[in-house]
């Protein structure tokens, strides 16, 4: 593993977590003037996490940024991402290490869900700007923490989910533009039931991300440090299902299938609903029992905001209803509808308000991201609400506003879950 030439990793560690809070960083590219890095300058990155979707962003997200740094618990996968990253980039373990590094502009937070929030918001502190994989935080709090930290420090991030701005998106081969002229300018009436099953391919990843209940404890490989891949989650004895391609199946990193694949969905719906300042009100989730480790498979959610439009989530995939459905009409894949002339009206009517989705501009600009810790927490909120309603197995009211559940003590328990020592959320 190459190790940073300013500093050794024994001196940095020395240093507490919470010196952060103390330093605001101000970019390379914005300070201008005499030898300072005018703004048309390639701007530098770090990616930490680079197992599975990390290697993406190794090589191919984002590259028009310039890569100076990998990380990662596993020496396996560091070595892999500096093989690829080449002759310029250095591998670390610890991230923050990669964070005390002044040249970097831009940090990717490719890593499991637990450790997003964490991230972020050092990455915040240390005068970074961040692209962050989906979905964006592991729990509310972590969610509203991150927002918090991105305010105070005058960050910008991104969330690594596009489809509310562009390409078509996920089981309905059109991009969302259309439909949100459509929704919009009332043509399917109000309040409308967005419907995703397996006729929008939601059923891809949702039972295939399941936990094991039967797991032994095995032999930690020599090749990862365990104990900091679980960092703020509770110590479980090591079983290889638990950690790299199939974390997702356990509560304690990520939520199934819906913390996969759910905010691709879910958020370009979130958007065309204008949703993006509010969160559902109502919740309830049709499922077997639950283990409280591993992730178990759920038939149905339904997330009903107050005006009375309803999401719902069909994890068994017997459900013949439209993509769609409104007091007005109707709309399924491929723009199949039972509105006439649907073509025409959506050439008629206005396109919604432009969206900066240039990350690279928005950085240099310091203006948002399309896709930001804002309306991003909004939609990872929809994604926290489904599995806590699938946890907890009844029915939750949720208050959009101070983003807690109503009289229900067991539920708010998921909001902000403990971590383990030394690792805090501190904004």
């Amino acid at each position: 593993m190459n190790k940073s030439r300013q500093f050794t990793r024994r001196n940095f560690l020395k240093t507490s977590i919470a010196s952060f809070t103390t330093l605001t960083l101000v970019p390379r590219y914005v300070l201008g003037g005499p030898g300072h890095t005018p703004p048309s300058e390639i701007l530098t990155r770090a990616v930490i996490g680079t197992g599975g979707m990390g290697m993406n962003h190794v090589t191919s997200i984002n590259a028009a940024c310039k890569l100076l740094a990998v990380c990662d618990v596993d020496e396996k996968h560091l070595q892999n991402a500096l093989k690829a990253g080449g002759p310029d980039v250095k591998g670390y373990k610890d991230f923050r290490e990669v964070l005390a590094r002044k040249d970097i502009d831009i940090v990717h937070v490719p890593t499991p869900p637990h450790w997003h929030a964490l991230i972020s918001i050092a990455a915040a502190k240390a005068g970074k700007d961040i692209w962050c994989e989906k979905p964006m935080s592991r729990t509310i709090a972590e969610g509203e923490a991150v927002k918090a930290a991105m305010a105070k420090y005058k960050r910008i991030f991104r969330l690594n989910t596009w489809f509310r701005f562009d390409s078509p998106f996920y089981g309905m081969s059109v991009p969302v533009k259309p439909i949100k002229k459509l929704v919009a300018a009332g043509v399917f009436g109000w309040p409308l039931k967005i419907t995703l099953g397996a006729k929008t391919g939601f059923d891809w990843k949702q039972n295939y991300w399941c936990g094991r209940t039967d797991l032994t404890p095995q032999p930690v490989p020599p090749e990862l440090d365990y104990d900091f891949w679980l960092g703020p989650a509770p110590v479980k004895p090591y079983h290889p299902h638990r950690v790299h391609q199939s974390f997702r199946g356990y509560w304690d990193y990520d939520g199934g299938g819906l913390g996969d694949m759910g905010q691709h969905y879910l958020d370009p719906v979130q958007y065309l609903l204008g949703k993006d300042d509010e969160s559902p009100v109502h919740i309830e989730a049709e499922t077997g029992p639950q283990d409280r480790d591993a992730v178990q498979p759920w038939r149905r959610i339904s997330l009903r905001y107050a005006d009375g439009c309803e999401i719902i989530l069909n994890g068994e995939n017997n459900d013949t209803a439209p993509f769609l459905s409104g007091p007005k009409g109707r709309l399924g894949k491929d723009y199949e509808s039972d509105i006439p002339n649907l073509d025409d009206k959506i050439r008629e009517l206005p396109d919604p308000a432009p969206q900066l989705t240039d990350f690279v501009q928005a950085v240099k600009t310091r203006s948002k991201f399309a896709l930001n810790e804002i309306n991003g927490h909004r939609s990872c909120t929809l994604i926290n609400l489904a599995k806590i309603a699938a946890q907890t197995g009844r029915p939750l009211r949720f208050d959009s506003k101070k983003q807690r559940f109503i009289n229900d003590a067991q539920a708010n328990t998921y909001i902000q879950q403990p971590m383990r020592g030394p690792w805090k959320i501190r904004v």
